[in-house]
């Protein structure tokens, strides 16, 4: 859900930026609060109504939509909100696994149209699937998405809740608010890439987020606010029940544990000179948001991105 109403122009794009006044507006966190189950996806959809589907395959076209994204300087909305089409069309509609990177392609295009200034191509979108699908099948999926989610792709996401949260926390001046936030929203993306946290609404997920950036950064040590004051401002803020924030964290904070050790387990040497296999765990795009610069991916062949989607195409 959109908060911004003011532009400014920057380098020929028009982008919103937050307006103080609704940030500042408790009608409005309330109501992106009741709005938010709405958008929820089933948590069993899985088990209930792909037959031919597994996490592990949706965790691969997510990653490679990560990279999509992070290579074309998409906006932080822009992939969470597609992972949230891609979760409400696979909870109504059953698809084979070949069909599964169409079907990512087509979320990345319309919440790329929905969140962007500019919107991806979709000519740039085929030639990221290295030429594996179509511009009529694009076209046609992006119609099919539509309809099953009844042309309603207005979806909250976690990166609405942020602004909102963290101008309710007592973050001192002498903090940055935009470090606080490129990490939240690290933590973020790398939620909407993992199956298990379709579980937990966008509300928690950006409040378990802050709060684990928050204690990485060390804020609950130098500001005298105890992770567990954290929580207990958290719960007030969104009235999510601390027990499920902490849980949340808790799964947040193991992810990044895992990430981190399978990165740095399967990273290639410097040295090998061979850019074009990196690994699933070499990805550039899971800290580039927390560093604030964005490092380039290594040229990867056509499809210009690492992760390797063919072994769910046959």
């Amino acid at each position: 859900m959109d908060v911004g109403l003011l532009c400014c122009e920057t380098e020929c794009e028009c982008r919103a930026y937050p307006d103080p006044v609704l940030l500042g507006d408790e009608r409005v966190l309330q109501n992106l609060l009741r709005t938010e189950e709405r958008y929820t996806p089933s948590s069993s959809y899985f088990e209930c109504v792909q037959k031919d589907l597994t996490p592990q395959m949706r965790k691969i076209v997510a990653e490679w939509m990560l990279e999509v994204c992070v290579e074309q300087q998409c906006q932080e909305e822009v992939f969470p909100l597609a992972m949230n089409y891609v979760d409400r069309f696979l909870s109504v509609c059953s698809i084979r696994k070949f069909q599964l990177q169409l079907l990512g392609t087509a979320c990345l295009l319309l919440a790329s149209k929905f969140r962007e200034p500019r919107a991806l191509s979709a000519a740039i979108l085929v030639y990221y699937t290295d030429n594996s699908i179509t511009l009529d099948d694009l076209w046609r999926w992006e119609l099919l998405v539509l309809s099953k989610l009844k042309w309603d792709i207005s979806a909250v996401t976690p990166q609405d809740f942020l602004s909102h949260i963290l101008r309710r926390l007592p973050i001192d001046v002498a903090w940055d608010t935009r470090m606080i936030q490129r990490h939240a929203q690290t933590f973020i993306a790398l939620c909407a890439r993992d199956y298990k946290f379709s579980m937990y609404t966008p509300s928690m997920i950006a409040a378990a987020s802050i709060a684990a950036a928050l204690h990485g950064l060390d804020w609950t040590g130098k500001s005298g606010c105890s992770l567990s004051e954290l929580l207990n401002r958290l719960h007030r803020i969104t009235a999510i029940e601390r027990d499920y924030l902490q849980g949340c964290l808790d799964q947040i904070e193991e992810m990044v544990a895992s990430t981190m050790q399978s990165r740095s387990s399967t990273s290639p040497s410097s040295g090998n000179g061979n850019s074009g296999n990196t690994t699933h765990g070499g990805r550039a795009s899971e800290h580039s948001t927390a560093s604030g610069a964005p490092d380039k991916l290594h040229e990867h062949g056509k499809a210009g991105t690492p992760t390797d989607v063919r072994d769910i195409h046959f």
